[in-house]
């Protein structure tokens, strides 16, 4: 299985609602707050949820209060439980497989994410040693997305995890370690660090060119203008960050999610594998 080329990335690790059983409204929970109008238990199917798997006020949900069914993405999670996990069949069409299929969503969602993260890796210049390992792990992950589903529910995702973590590391250290002008810290963003609190912290107008943010908290922080190149951004939680005009288009695992999360306009340059949400002004 060849590791993905950059124009299908998107089209088949993003999620495609019209191939999946709308997993999403009806596997995972969600409670009453700012991002959703009600509360739900895993394995209900939401209120709006029609009889052909769409969403009933798919147009209007921000309005009607469910901020956070426009943020998520699956990664093509879905549509591959859907159609290849259980071949087409849905739950309503078999109900004894419902809770065996909501349990392997997730499953699938983390490794579609994985396979998100090796893929952009498999595009990045690096040393022949470096670049076999990547496609080595893209490999093992994708065979794991072709199991069937009682095999795929005895996955260990946390120990397949963690060597790929440490490996997309070693990927980004690499590329940011090779920029022209490396990213130096300033008094103003000197504990800019992995998984820092920098929640409301303003950036705005600065260059944050070879940063490692990973899983740092970035929530209604202020990046517009703010220059990105090669910032890694793996994991930072990006929600409510202002990024008009913001430059991400050569960011380091930037994920739609992320993107769909955080605050723009028509000047924030985005990578050609994320769609400019429909939200942003």
């Amino acid at each position: 299985m060849p590791i993905l080329s950059p124009e299908h990335r998107p089209n088949l690790l993003r999620a495609d609602c019209t191939e999946c059983f709308g997993l999403c409204c009806v596997a995972l929970s969600f409670e009453r707050s700012a991002d959703f109008a009600l509360t739900k238990s895993a394995g209900d199917p939401c209120v709006n949820l029609t009889s052909d798997f769409a969403c009933g006020i798919h147009e209007r949900l921000r309005p009607s209060g469910f901020k956070g069914c426009t943020v998520f993405d699956c990664f093509g999670a879905g549509q591959k439980v859907a159609q290849t996990s259980y071949s087409g069949v849905s739950w309503r069409d078999h109900p004894a497989s419902r809770h065996e299929m909501f349990a392997v969503f997730p499953v699938m969602r983390d490794l579609h994410e994985t396979l998100w993260y090796l893929t952009e890796a498999a595009e990045l210049p690096l040393p022949p040693a470096l670049s076999r390992e990547v496609s080595a792990a893209y490999h093992s992950v994708a065979e794991l997305t072709e199991l069937a589903p009682t095999e795929l529910l005895r996955v260990d995702a946390a120990a397949q995890r963690e060597p790929i973590v440490t490996l997309l590391a070693q990927v980004s250290e690499h590329i940011r370690s090779r920029m022209a002008v490396p990213w130096k810290r300033s008094k103003k963003t000197r504990d800019v660090a992995p998984r820092a609190d920098l929640m409301a912290r303003a950036f705005s107008g600065d260059s944050l060119r070879g940063a490692n943010l990973r899983g740092a908290y970035l929530i209604a922080a202020d990046l517009t203008d703010a220059d990105l190149t090669l910032t890694d951004l793996i994991g930072a939680d990006l929600r409510d960050a202002r990024l008009h005009g913001a430059n991400l288009s050569e960011s380091l695992f930037l994920t739609q999610q992320q993107v769909n999360s955080a605050l723009g306009n028509a000047l924030t340059s985005l990578p050609s594998s994320l769609e400019r949400p429909a939200h942003w002004v």
